[in-house]
């Protein structure tokens, strides 16, 4: 990454509406300073190192967040390996071995409440401290709240979307909430029950509740212009243990095997459930379509 750049600081999981403040901050910033605008984050996620028995939590894995960052005007993206030893770094030496040293900061931009270093010792007024003498300006960017007056927050949306409420998600996250991935071949049951599927592997995204929702799709990077019905979970029917996603397109009928699609979860239809044979499941299949073209007024 280039030296002398404005720097966003954070791990930025979902690029949600308050993360998305600290990043126009610092697009502003280095406009008006005619240098890069850039981001420092981590990975794996220090949650996921810390407790490495948690189950998927990724709102946006690292291709999902660096996309979008690049979509918000970011130049340079460090993704910086979280390691036992960076875990226990002393919050000045991260300082000065990383954003002095390694980076040459011209600006730090964070959120106001942002923590860093061995034990979360360093925060934003000893990070302004830390730089003052080398004339580097900090800013730290106030919280943004929800309409109750709730910070947002990722684990918020983390808890609407394990709750089947993707539309509550959506109004922290500022857009719906999307699993991308390449379509793989699955069972080929959908076909068989005449409503094909393409499947997309969860990998480290958050489990949502497992059931079925009105999507919308489109391959990746292209827009979602397509509008279906998906089912997320371990389709209890055919005793599935490991969860996945499978999104039937309306009026769709291309070969996309091996395509990168992205799915947006618009609308909870219903959970999953077990049904006693095919004819059964092929009838609540017509019955979601039905409820799906609805919820998406098509």
């Amino acid at each position: 990454m280039r030296k002398g750049g404005v720097l966003a600081l954070g791990n930025f999981d979902g690029l949600h509406l308050g993360h998305r403040r600290v990043i126009e901050t610092t697009v502003a910033l280095a406009f008006d300073k005619t240098c890069p605008a850039q981001v420092l984050t981590f990975a794996p996620h220090p949650r996921a190192f810390f407790n490495p028995s948690l189950p998927p939590f990724r709102l946006t894995p690292e291709p999902d967040k660096d996309r979008l960052l690049k979509a918000c005007g970011i130049d340079d993206i460090l993704t910086l390996p979280f390691t036992r030893a960076l875990a226990e770094l002393e919050a000045e030496s991260f300082v000065q071995d990383i954003l002095l040293d390694r980076l040459g900061v011209r600006h730090v931009v964070a959120g106001e409440e942002s923590v860093f270093g061995c034990a979360r010792s360093g925060d934003m007024k000893k990070l302004a401290a830390w730089l003052a003498p080398h004339k580097i300006d900090v800013t730290a960017v106030p919280p943004v709240t929800c309409a109750d007056g709730q910070i947002l927050s990722s684990s918020r949306i983390r808890s609407f979307l394990e709750a089947g409420q993707p539309r509550d998600a959506a109004q922290i996250l500022g857009r719906d909430w999307s699993i991308s991935g390449p379509v793989i071949r699955g069972a080929a049951r959908g076909r068989t029950l005449g409503v094909p599927t393409a499947n997309i592997a969860l990998g480290d995204y958050l489990r949502p509740r497992f059931g079925v929702y009105a999507i919308k799709a489109g391959r990746l990077g292209e827009g979602l212009s397509y509008t279906g019905v998906a089912n997320i979970g371990l389709r209890p029917t055919f005793g599935e243990s490991e969860p996945n996603l499978e999104a039937h397109l309306f009026d769709f009928a291309h070969d996309i095997y091996g395509e990168s699609w992205e799915i947006a979860l618009i609308d909870f239809i219903r959970p999953e459930q077990t049904f006693p044979d095919l004819n059964a499941l092929r009838a609540q299949i017509i019955q979601d379509q039905k409820t799906a073209r609805e919820v998406l007024q098509v």
